[in-house]
C-alpha cells in the first residue's frame, strides 16, 4: 500500500493528551489496527499510569471491537508484560497504551504482533493507509458486539515466573542483595518490586506508587533524573539501584558508588556475561549508532560480532528475528532485549540479569564498570522542527566532511578523541545530540562546536 500520511515514530504513535492525540484520532486508529489484524482475532490490551491512559485505551477498544476483533483487557502493566503475554498465550496480537518517556502531558498507541515484539514498519504503514484512506466497508454487526471485552488478569505473574526461570534464582537469593528500584511513578511499581521479592532481594522503592502527573522525577531515566536514586544507592548501601521509565521496557542501573550507567554500558557487561552462560546462542549482538564505540572495543575482543543498527528497538527486534537470532540487543537508552526469554526491550527482566551476573561473577557493579573503556559521554536535545532537525544533520556532514562517518540513522562522526552522533528525534520536535570524549573537557568542546555549528546554520538555539 502507499502510504498518505504518517502517524508512527520511532516507536508507536504518540501526542499530547487532548492536542495531537484525541479521542476522535484514537478511535479512528482503533478501527485501522482492527482492519489491519482482521476480524475474529484475539488482541490483549493494556495501559500504563499516564493521563488520559483509561480513555485513549477505551476509544481504541471500541475501534478495535467494530471491527471485529475478540478484546482482552489485561489493566495496568508494563509494556513488556503485555508483549510476554500476546506470544506465550497465543494472542493475534496486543495493543498497548503508553508514551513511554515521554513528558507527562503524552500518551500514545504501541501495536505488538503475535511474536510479542512490535509490527515491522511496512505493516505500520498499512495501518496508516487504513487511517487516512479509511479501513472499507461496514462495522460489525451487532452481534459481533454481544461479548464485552474478556478480562486477562494473569500477565504479570507470568511475567514474572518467565523471567525467574531464566536465572540462577537460588544462587541470587544466597547473596542477600539489596537493590534501590525507582520505578518513575507508573507500571514499573506493579512488577519490579515484586520481582525483587520473589529473588529474596531486598527492594528499597522510589517513586513507586502510582501517579501520572509523575511528581518524583520525570519519566525518561538519565543521569539527570535519577540523581536521588543514586544518592540513595549510597546511602543505603545497596548493591546497586534500577530506575526505569513510563512503561518499565528501560532499565538504567546506577553502580553501588552511585554512577548512573548508560544502558550501552550495562548492555555490554549483560551481552559479555550472557555469551557464557548461554554459548548456545550466536556469539552477536545488536545496538543502534547512538550506542559508544566502547561496545566494539570490550565485546570484539571476546569473540562476539556487533552489528550496527539505526535507532529504534523495532529495527533491533526485527533486525535480530530476520538474520537469526543473537545474544542480545540493547540500547543506550537502557533498553535491553534477553533473546532466551523474548526479542523486546525488558526492564524486569534486564534487572534481574544483573542480580545473576553479580552472583555468578562475585564482584560488585561498579568493579564490573570498571574494566569498560572510559569515555566521557554527553546527551542533550534541542528544541527541532523535522526540517531544522534534518538541517542540523547535513550541517554537522558538512563540517566533519574529513571524518569517518555513518549515516544510516542521521549521522555519526568519528574523531580522534570524540564521536559525535547527530539525528531528529522519532517521537518528539527535537534533535538529539550524543557524543563521548577521552576527557571531560573534550566532550564539552565538541558539544559547543555542534551547538555553535547548529545555530549558525540552522537557527537551532542551544
Amino acid at each position: 500500500m502507499s502510504c498518505v500520511g504518517r502517524l508512527f515514530g520511532t516507536d508507536g504513535v504518540r501526542g499530547v493528551i487532548g492536542e495531537t492525540l484525541t479521542p476522535e484520532l484514537a478511535l479512528r486508529l482503533g478501527r485501522a489496527i482492527g482492519a489491519y489484524f482482521g476480524p475474529g482475532s484475539r488482541v490483549l490490551v493494556g495501559r500504563d499510569v499516564r493521563a488520559g491512559g483509561e480513555a485513549i485505551l477505551g476509544a481504541v477498544a471500541a475501534g478495535l471491537m467494530f471491527e471485529g476483533v475478540k478484546v482482552y483487557k489485561a489493566g495496568l502493566l508494563p509494556t513488556p508484560t503485555l508483549q510476554y503475554s500476546v506470544r506465550r498465550n497465543g494472542f493475534d496480537g496486543g495493543v498497548m497504551v503508553t508514551a513511554s518517556h515521554n513528558p507527562p502531558e503524552y500518551n500514545g498507541v504501541k501495536v505488538i504482533a503475535a511474536d510479542g515484539v512490535e509490527i515491522p514498519r511496512e505493516d505500520e504503514r498499512v495501518i496508516e493507509e487504513y487511517y487516512f484512506k479509511g479501513v472499507g466497508g461496514r462495522p460489525a454487526s451487532w452481534r459481533a458486539l454481544v461479548d464485552d471485552p474478556k478480562l486477562h488478569t494473569t500477565a504479570i505473574e507470568d511475567h514474572v515466573n518467565g523471567i525467574i526461570e531464566q536465572v540462577d534464582a537460588e544462587k541470587i537469593r544466597r547473596k542477600g542483595f539489596k537493590v534501590v528500584v525507582d520505578c518513575a511513578n507508573s507500571v514499573g511499581s506493579l512488577e519490579t518490586p515484586l520481582l525483587l521479592r520473589r529473588l529474596g532481594v531486598k527492594a528499597i522503592t522510589l517513586n513507586c506508587n502510582l501517579d501520572p502527573e509523575f511528581p518524583g522525577r520525570l519519566p525518561e531515566p538519565t543521569v539527570e533524573t535519577l540523581q536521588l536514586a543514586a544518592k540513595l544507592v549510597v546511602a543505603s548501601g545497596a548493591d546497586f539501584g534500577v530506575g526505569h521509565d513510563g512503561d518499565a521496557d528501560r532499565a538504567i542501573m546506577i553502580t553501588d558508588r552511585g554512577e548512573v550507567l548508560w544502558g550501552d554500558r550495562s548492555g555490554t557487561l549483560l551481552t559479555a556475561f550472557a555469551a557464557e552462560a548461554w554459548p548456545e546462542l550466536p556469539r552477536r549482538t545488536y545496538t543502534g549508532v547512538s550506542s559508544s564505540i566502547l561496545v566494539e572495543e570490550y565485546l570484539k575482543p571476546r569473540g562476539i560480532e556487533v552489528v550496527w543498527t539505526p535507532v529504534g528497538s523495532v529495527v533491533i527486534s526485527r533486525t535480530i528475528l530476520r538474520e537469526g537470532g543473537a545474544i542480545s540487543g540493547f540500547e543506550e537508552n537502557g533498553g535491553y532485549m534477553h533473546t532466551p526469554l523474548q526479542t523486546v526491550r525488558d526492564g524486569p527482566m534486564k534487572t534481574a540479569l544483573m542480580l545473576y551476573m553479580l552472583a555468578e561473577q562475585g564482584e560488585s557493579l561498579s568493579q564490573a564498570a570498571s574494566r569498560l573503556p572510559r569515555y566521557y559521554p554527553i546527551k542533550t536535545k534541542l528544541r527541532a522542527s523535522r526540517e531544522e532537525a534534518e538541517c542540523a544533520v547535513n550541517a554537522v556532514k558538512r563540517f566533519y566532511s574529513g571524518l569517518r562517518r555513518v549515516e544510516i540513522d542521521g549521522v555519526k562522526v568519528f574523531g580522534e578523541d570524540f564521536w559525535l552522533l547527530v539525528r531528529p528525534s522519532g517521537t518528539e520536535p527535537v534533535v538529539r545530540i550524543m557524543l563521548e570524549a577521552r576527557s571531560p573537557e573534550r566532550a564539552s568542546e565538541v558539544l559547543e562546536e555542534v551547538k555553535r555549528i547548529l545555530k549558525a546554520e540552522c537557527g537551532i538555539e542551544g
